[in-house]
């Protein structure tokens, strides 16, 4: 499969929220899903903060052989989740699952307690299919382990306050240096419709802006 091929088989919901097309159908932290989507083969859940891990949107998208992966956290409230760790990696249903840090920096809930603590072990994913390989960063900032990740696709969060702003986004992209970077974590109520575009305007490299659905 090409990259190109892979990303116009990649749907962006809002927020953090993708599935991709399958076979294998995997989402990536379902959150407030609406109309009729369809039955997923994997989910993979980043954190359990309540906008990334909701029992209820995986429930409205898993059947009986859904296959959910979360961080330990998350998987506290899934029932059944496989569980990684950063380091982990896991094969399923033909696909290869990287686990990855995800980890806050310089955004702080109160002085020294950063939204994202490095010490709680959330996750972000990185994913082969077919050989191409796409990293969904989570909830996170710019850190130093992504020198050691390999992509052809990045998902960025961009808005800022809880995770990497435009500029920080780009940054990472720099370090990272996927094909195509994809900016989410955006709009809706966090950051502002318009840190897509800024990111787009800061990165080198090749950005494809997808329309929440």
């Amino acid at each position: 499969m090409s990259v190109e091929t892979l990303v116009n088989k990649l749907h962006w919901l809002g927020h953090d929220t993708f599935w991709l097309e399958g076979p294998p159908i995997i989402y990536f932290d379902p959150w407030k899903l609406r109309g009729k989507l369809p039955i997923a083969d994997v989910i993979l859940v980043s954190h359990h903060h309540s906008d990334h891990c909701s029992p209820d949107d995986i429930q409205q998208i898993s059947g009986p052989q859904t296959v959910v992966v979360a961080s330990a956290p998350a998987a506290t409230k899934l029932p059944g989740a496989r569980t990684m760790a950063p380091g982990d990696r896991l094969e399923v249903l033909g696909i290869t699952v990287e686990a990855v840090p995800a980890y806050n920096v310089n955004k702080f809930r109160a002085p020294g307690q950063p939204f994202h603590p490095k010490e709680e072990q959330h996750v972000g994913y990185i994913i082969t299919v077919d050989g191409v390989r796409l990293y969904f960063a989570g909830d996170t900032d710019l850190i130093p382990e992504m020198g050691d990740f390999a992509c052809d696709i990045a998902l960025l969060p961009v808005s800022g306050t809880y995770v990497m702003t435009a500029e920080e986004a780009a940054a990472a992209a720099e370090v990272i240096r996927p094909i195509i970077a994809i900016p989410m974590h955006y709009g809706a109520g966090i950051g502002t419709g318009n840190d897509g575009q800024r990111f787009a305007e800061l990165y080198s490299g090749e950005v494809k802006l997808l329309t929440a659905k």
